[in-house]
């Protein structure tokens, strides 16, 4: 029986723990040939790299094949190392899922420049970064082919980006940014047959471990297939499956929520009122009383009630 990804060829960033691990395993499973790439640190920046590795020998196990790769997601050549890597070793690379991230937790007021710098460098410079350096493989491989490729992008973003966070105006602003990427990619690789979509997953990994009351993430290969947690970080990994394989190819340019068994269609910054001045210039004086009545629906400062 022919797999999802039977032949595939996948890099999947920050895999060796937590959603991006069970990615890597999920893409396995079905048939892909998975790029592990980890930097093997903790979030207090602490670790040896063998995390990658002990995921490449886990797909191996269950007889998929696998590599490891150490790269930093937000280092320029890093990225167009492990992207010329996939090519120098596999001949191509069809699937790209970036999902590395960091958090650095603050109230605003308490937010270093430093903190919000670095979780920006991750996942955002890193998603792009990334996309970037597989567009112009595609691009390349398009332009001497018949025009077209077989590409996949499933970037990450989140409730805080999509709803915001309290003390997260770094990370809620990176993963409201990876959205208006997944939007914009999705347009300029249209062309070339290239799909671009955004996964906002949800579970216990090693972020959300770093917050006050939240438990210790367990492995995605210390469950059964048949058992069902609703706080596994690897729920979303069929999604990712799904929108990578040749199934997902009318798909592109949406942000797809998953969380527990609900799988949800994201849409946002729809217009949800609109008022017109009649073709003349708005003033700003007697602006609030059309918002307050028409659009916002309030009594506005100064109206009386029912005025």
């Amino acid at each position: 029986m022919t797999r999802l990804l039977e032949g595939k060829i996948a890099l999947v960033t920050g895999a060796g723990h937590g959603i991006g691990r069970g990615h890597a395993l999920e893409l396995a499973k079905h048939g892909a040939t998975v790029i592990v790439n980890d930097l093997g640190t903790s979030v207090s920046g602490e670790g040896s790299g063998r995390d990658a590795e002990q995921v490449v020998d886990i797909i191996a196990e269950r007889g998929g094949k696998a590599i490891p790769d150490f790269g930093d997601v937000g280092d320029e050549a890093q990225v167009e190392a492990v992207i010329t890597r996939a090519y120098d070793e596999f001949g191509r690379l069809d699937i790209v899922v970036n999902n590395a991230g960091i958090v650095r937790d603050r109230a605003v007021w308490n937010m270093s420049v430093d903190d919000f710098d670095l979780v920006m460098r991750v996942h955002v410079r890193g998603s792009w970064l990334t996309s970037r350096a597989a567009a112009r493989q595609w691009r390349r491989i398009a332009k001497d082919g018949d025009g077209t490729v077989y590409g996949r992008i499933i970037n990450t973003t989140s409730g805080a980006g999509l709803l915001g966070n309290f003390g997260q105006s770094n990370y809620g602003t990176a993963k409201a940014a990876i959205a208006g990427l997944t939007l914009t990619l999705s347009l300029e690789l249209a062309g070339l047959g290239v799909t671009v979509n955004a996964i906002s997953p949800g579970g216990l990994t090693r972020l959300s471990g770093t917050m006050p009351g939240q438990d210790a993430p367990r492995a995605p290969d210390e469950r059964t297939e048949d058992e069902f947690d609703p706080k596994d970080p690897a729920l979303s990994c069929p999604v990712v499956a799904w929108l990578a394989s040749d199934q997902a190819g009318h798909v592109s340019g949406q942000v797809i929520r998953a969380m527990g068994e609900t799988i949800d269609l994201m849409q946002g910054w729809t217009k949800a009122a609109t008022i017109s001045n009649g073709g003349s210039r708005w003033d700003a004086t007697k602006l609030g009383t059309r918002l307050a009545t028409d659009v916002f629906r309030t009594r506005a400062p100064g109206l009386r009630l029912g005025g």
